[in-house]
């Protein structure tokens, strides 16, 4: 097939497709006690799980809507389902999975993937998951993944995820971290024990399928001191003509010495509102690695969070963004230093075109105990043409004059000059134009796991070679 050189919309034929669902498979729609004992039951939860939903409601409830970024007035929380009954149990051989559920994710490639470059796999089909299954040799090095009612119905576990589930992401923080503690469903636990550096990544993935829903998996990874561990996940939806909503919460614990790389590929459909959360604690000597990748969405707020507590600490944040008609993806990153000698770095890349709004919000907050410390944040924004915009909003919260802290940021066109150039070199101007975006984003897009997951690769293809060259 021969590659598209045009700047033009994503095609986006390989997540669009749907199967019919059955309504007697919803709860009804809104947020209401009696709907989050029914979400509750039907899990079978313990007590304190349903004390916490229902405490998580009421906070929701005295909660004001977010009045400071994007519009979401499209989102009427009274249409949206919050919880759909599972066609199957989880399984963990993939024949057992329904059959449309598995054409479902055989067409975006996570069988592929397992069976290729990853450790495990975790599939999520609406409200819970549908398969997960971890090599061999990963489960007997002490590793657990599996998704997290299972771990949280287990004994060995049940405490551990007491502990620390919505500890770092509590309902108090906004409106939809409270939203998500009330009807959260789904998503993956990760334990890597003290000592154990597993090389080849695990991999969850979260479909949307019904429309007017939403879906708010709960990701929980806990990596013990001198391990290390690569996780991905991979988010699509059809498009529908009704607001659908992704509410998730990820929560990482990263001990001392080790280090954890989150890898994100976002591409909702355009009908969707993504008001995410991500959050990790980072010990002595470890490190976090965020790569972001947000090309869909009607509406997003995003910004992962790091949180530097021990001494030596480090987080880098790696995103690319890329805003078209009838988006609004509002993303950044956080980093709060409450150690000496931490250091952060963020590394950004957004693209807007035709009419699409992209918004980068930095916030890096030196607390008086860090001393020492070092963050650097790089952002630069390109817009395609002149009905979109691009927005750099950046928050220095310094309170130690013994830290080194810099910013850059950088938002332009495409050169006139630098188009000429190469037409001069024989280029046609469309060819020229996704050249230069193409190069724009490659540091950035580089860092993306290519080489791990079918699916991304087939979504970076559509992005990087079907859209901007």
């Amino acid at each position: 097939m021969k590659e598209k050189t045009t700047v033009a919309d994503v095609d986006r034929s390989l997540y669009d497709f749907r199967y019919e669902e059955d309504e007697a498979d919803r709860l009804s729609s809104g947020i209401t006690p009696e709907i989050i004992r029914e979400i509750s039951a039907e899990k079978g939860d313990p007590e304190w799980m349903l004390d916490l939903r229902l405490k998580a409601l009421d906070i929701y409830n005295r909660t004001k809507m977010p009045e400071w970024g994007p519009s979401i007035e499209g989102l009427d929380m009274d249409n949206i389902v919050t919880y759909i009954r599972p066609k199957s149990r989880m399984n963990t051989d993939w024949n057992d999975v329904p059959e449309d559920i598995k054409n479902t994710f055989e067409r975006l490639g996570i069988p592929q993937a397992e069976r290729e470059s990853l450790a495990g796999v975790g599939a999520q089909y609406d409200s819970e998951l549908v398969y997960h299954n971890v090599r061999k040799e990963v489960a007997e090095s002490g590793v657990v993944y599996t998704d997290l009612e299972s771990a949280m119905h287990d004994e060995r576990y049940a405490e551990l995820i007491r502990s620390h589930f919505m500890k770092l992401v509590p309902p108090t923080d906004h409106k939809f971290a409270a939203l998500h503690g009330a009807v959260w469903s789904g998503g993956s636990f990760v334990y890597v024990p003290k000592g154990v550096k597993l090389e080849i990544p695990l991999q969850s993935y979260f479909r949307l399928n019904a429309k007017g829903a939403g879906q708010f998996e709960h990701t929980l990874i806990i990596v013990e001191e001198d391990a290390y561990l690569h996780f991905i996940e991979g988010c699509s939806a059809p498009k529908y003509y009704e607001a659908g909503l992704h509410a998730g919460c990820v929560e990482l614990f990263v001990g001392k010495n080790s280090t954890l790389r989150y890898s994100t590929i976002e591409n909702w459909s355009k009908n969707m509102y993504n008001l995410n959360t991500k959050r990790a604690i980072v010990a002595e000597g470890a490190k976090v690695e965020w790569v972001s990748g947000s090309f869909g969405s009607h509406v997003s707020y995003l910004y992962p969070m790091s949180i530097l507590n021990g001494k030596g600490a480090r987080a880098e944040f790696t995103g690319i963004t890329f805003a078209g008609e009838g988006q609004n993806l509002d993303t950044g990153a956080k980093i709060v230093h409450n150690a000496p000698e931490t250091s952060s770095y963020m590394n950004t890349k957004s693209i807007s075109k035709s009419g699409g709004i992209s918004t980068f919000r930095s916030s890096v907050q030196i607390n008086e105990n860090a001393v020492g410390s070092k963050s650097a944040v790089s952002c630069e924004s390109l817009m395609l043409d002149g009905i979109s915009r691009s927005d750099t909003i950046p928050i220095m919260d310094i309170r130690t004059d013994k830290a080194d802290v810099g910013h850059e940021a950088r938002i332009g066109r495409i050169s006139d000059e630098a188009v000429f150039y190469l037409m001069s070199r024989g280029l046609d101007e469309q060819t020229a134009k996704a050249m230069i975006v193409s190069g724009f984003a490659d540091n950035v897009s580089k860092e993306l796991p290519l080489e791990y997951a079918v699916e991304m690769n087939n979504l970076i293809k559509l992005e990087m070679i079907g859209s901007i060259g």
